[in-house]
Order: structure tokens, then C-alpha cells, then sequence
């Protein structure tokens, strides 16, 4: 499999780099995400209906955390493959060992070596929103799954802004940092329930069910709450900056997002979109 979001007619400006990921951040995410990542996972999956003996593939797995709860929803008749393009991060998931779960590196833009109609269903958790052209993964989707097998997507809603996310937008316009822009201000690329389900519509799906869900999630310090922004974003978060910025930047935000810590931690109330279709 290859990674298709470094080629050249698919490199967008502000496009997230692959390539800032480290040990660290891919074990961070590992922790950290399995009660936050991993339970928006969960509830993608009751609303798609797995069974037992369904043929998953799980595109943009990370670690593995939703992968091999999958696993052992469609047991041993069933069997389920994680892709992903971060290779640390598909180190940590070959460490789940089942005997109908494995892990490869690859992307969703090009589902090499995956023959067509194989599937009962595609999950994409926490990845969508990464994605900054959102046709191809779809089609290869579509390709791949078996006629009126599933794809569920859990994402980022468009126009949500978080606490964090404001603090650090507002950190990066100031000196010095506005020296250093990013390619665009938005790391992601979120879409809302209209445009999801003209996605699928155009690429071979019928909608099921689209809908925002609600989430509140704490994070138990200002320092934590940063500590997974930088896993979750692979590096991301301040990877644009020079090495003798990236340090103060954080001090920085740190520091402003202390005052919203309150007896709880930092709370931070998000919406996801979760959105379900059948292939034709």
C-alpha cells in the first residue's frame, strides 16, 4: 500500500504532514484515545449493525483500539483489516493480536492490493476529517465493499471550534509565530450533515442515517489537554513551527488554557457527526 496523500495530484496546501509523528505521540494517542477516539468508535459500530462474521475494513485505524474491538464483535468467522499511514502508529497495533485482526500501512486514497467487492462494510472513525479530498477515498470505498455493504463515519462537524482550538488560532496569529503561517488556518477539513450526504450520494452510497451527536469530554489539566491535541493531530499542532518556537508556542497556550480549568479539569463540549450509507 501507498501513501497517497504525499502525490503530487493530491498535495494540498495545508494538507497535514505525515511525517512529524514520533514514538511518543503515537503512544500518547494509544492512551489517551480509548475513552475518547475509541468510544465515538464504539457507538459508530452499534449504529452500523456488525454482526458476526462480517469482513471489516477500518481505514485510518491508528493503534488499533477500534480495530480489534470490531474483532471481537465479528469473531472468528469474521475478520477485520486496520490501514493506516502512520507507521508508529501501526507498530502499537500489531501488538492486538487475534487471529482474524491484522494491520497494514496504507491510506484511503488508494486501497492497493484490496480486491474489489470483499467487504461487508468500511469503518472510517476520526479520520474524515483529515481528509482533504474526500471523492477518491469514497470510490475506493465503494469499491472494495461488497453490493449493499455499509460505511460508517464518525468526524469532526464543520464549524466547531473548541476552547483549545481557539487559544491555539489566537497563539499563531501573534509575533513571532504569524511569521510562520500554516498552509491554511484549519488543520482539518470538516464537512456538515448536508454536504456528507452529497458525498455519498456522488460516489455510489445511499445515506442512511446522518446526524450530529453531542459529546463532552474533560481533560484533567491544561498540560493534558495539549498532550492529546499533539497525538491526535500526529505532530501536527505546532509541527509548522521552527524547533526554537514550537517550545514557547506551547508555554504559551499552556498558560491561557490554564483559565479555563475548573474544578472538573478542562470540560470541552463538541458535536461529531456520524453518518452511515449503504453501497448501491
Amino acid at each position: 500500500m501507498s501513501f497517497a496523500w504525499a502525490l503530487p495530484h493530491l498535495r494540498i496546501m495545508g494538507a497535514p504532514s505525515l511525517v512529524l509523528d514520533n514514538d511518543g505521540l503515537a503512544r500518547e494517542y494509544e492512551r489517551t484515545s480509548a475513552n475518547r477516539q475509541l468510544e465515538s468508535g464504539r457507538h459508530l459500530v452499534e449504529q452500523m449493525g456488525l454482526v458476526r462474521g462480517d469482513s471489516v475494513l477500518d481505514i485510518g485505524c491508528g493503534t488499533g483500539l477500534l480495530a480489534e474491538h470490531i474483532a471481537d464483535i465479528v469473531g472468528p468467522e469474521g475478520q477485520v483489516i486496520g490501514i493506516d499511514p502512520l507507521p508508529l502508529r501501526i507498530e502499537i497495533a500489531r501488538e492486538k493480536i487475534r487471529p482474524n485482526l491484522r494491520f497494514e500501512v496504507g491510506d484511503a486514497y488508494e486501497l492497493e492490493g484490496l480486491r474489489d467487492q470483499t467487504f461487508d462494510a468500511v469503518v472510517m472513525n476520526a479520520v474524515f476529517h483529515w481528509l482533504p479530498e474526500k471523492t477518491q477515498p469514497l470510490l475506493e470505498a465503494a469499491r472494495v465493499l461488497r453490493p449493499g455493504g455499509r460505511i460508517g463515519i464518525s468526524t469532526q462537524l464543520k464549524e466547531h471550534q473548541s476552547r483549545l482550538k481557539e487559544i491555539v488560532a489566537k497563539v499563531l496569529s501573534e509575533p513571532p509565530y504569524d511569521r510562520y503561517p500554516r498552509g491554511r488556518p484549519q488543520m482539518t477539513f470538516s464537512v456538515d450533515a448536508e454536504e456528507m450526504r452529497a458525498f455519498f450520494e456522488m460516489t455510489g452510497f445511499l445515506p442512511a442515517i446522518i446526524y450530529a451527536r453531542d459529546l463532552t469530554r474533560t481533560h484533567p489539566s491544561a498540560e493534558a489537554a495539549i498532550r492529546f491535541a499533539e497525538a491526535s493531530t500526529f505532530g501536527n499542532l505546532l509541527g509548522h513551527l521552527p524547533p526554537e518556537l514550537k517550545g514557547r508556542a506551547r508555554v504559551t497556550i499552556r498558560q491561557r488554557l490554564q483559565a479555563a480549568v475548573t474544578a472538573d479539569g478542562i470540560v470541552q463540549h463538541s458535536q461529531r457527526l456520524v453518518a452511515v450509507a449503504n453501497r448501491k
